[in-house]
């Protein structure tokens, strides 16, 4: 299991969401580029970035994403407004895997066109829902599908990686959602990042048991409730 540290950009600073509400929000720093240095240097297996200006069509955090990628060597996966083909591509180009979420439920036309340039595995699908319903757009809407059906149908088109959040636990250090992550990790061929509520190290041993492909540290790991280091002993 990876242990993947999420950084995710608010006018260029690292915070956290309370349950993606960008008037809930604690900044953690103002120095990303330390901050993805520092969880690289403590073991992480992947970053997780994500450019809450961009899902939330306030801005961008390119620049930044660009500069972190460039100063670490670790595998970065990037999140976060990718809704059209260009940004989609541009961020493909300097990032190892790039996460589409509403793109992947609203454009089916340019979800293939995508696959067929960049391939399975550098595709992340954003399964992000509201105790088992799909949310898109920033997490505003619902998209009116279920979680497994939603992942069944994209891993028949091919997709095969999957970042699960269940939007009623992300950033409240609530515990995580363990029975649609079994659901998830159950379905053949279907490689599951879990993210949201994880709070100590007695959530990752859970979530490992469900056998996930990684699971996304954020507020536990920014809160020093859990390290790095305790994680890598469990996976």
């Amino acid at each position: 299991m990876k242990i993947i540290p999420a950084i995710d950009l608010m006018d260029g600073k690292v915070v956290r969401l309370f349950k993606g509400d960008p008037k809930q929000k604690t900044i953690y720093s103002d120095k990303p580029v330390e901050i993805a240095k520092k969880w690289e240097k403590n073991g992480a297996d992947m970053l997780h970035l994500v450019d809450l200006d961009a899902t939330l069509s306030m801005g961008s955090n390119f620049s930044i994403i660009k500069k972190i990628i460039e100063n670490v060597s670790i595998p970065i996966e990037v999140a976060g407004g990718l809704r059209d083909e260009p940004k989609v591509m541009d961020m493909a180009e300097i990032s190892n895997r790039v996460v589409l979420g509403t793109l992947a439920f609203k454009d089916s036309n340019l979800l293939k066109k995508l696959f067929e340039n960049l391939g399975p595995k550098k595709i992340v699908i954003s399964v992000d829902h509201e105790d088992g319903e799909i949310v898109i757009d920033g997490w505003q809407k619902r998209a009116g599908i279920k979680l497994t059906d939603a992942i069944k149908n994209f891993l028949n088109l091919g997709f095969s990686e999957f970042l699960l959040t269940n939007v009623n636990r992300d950033g409240t250090l609530s515990g995580p959602d363990l029975d649609f992550l079994e659901q998830a990790c159950n379905l053949e061929n279907s490689n599951v990042i879990a993210s949201g509520g994880i709070s100590n190290i007695k959530d990752i041993q859970d979530v490992k048991e469900r056998n996930p492909f990684g699971v996304i540290l954020g507020k536990a790991l920014y809160e020093n409730r859990i390290s790095i280091q305790e994680a890598k002993k469990l996976s």
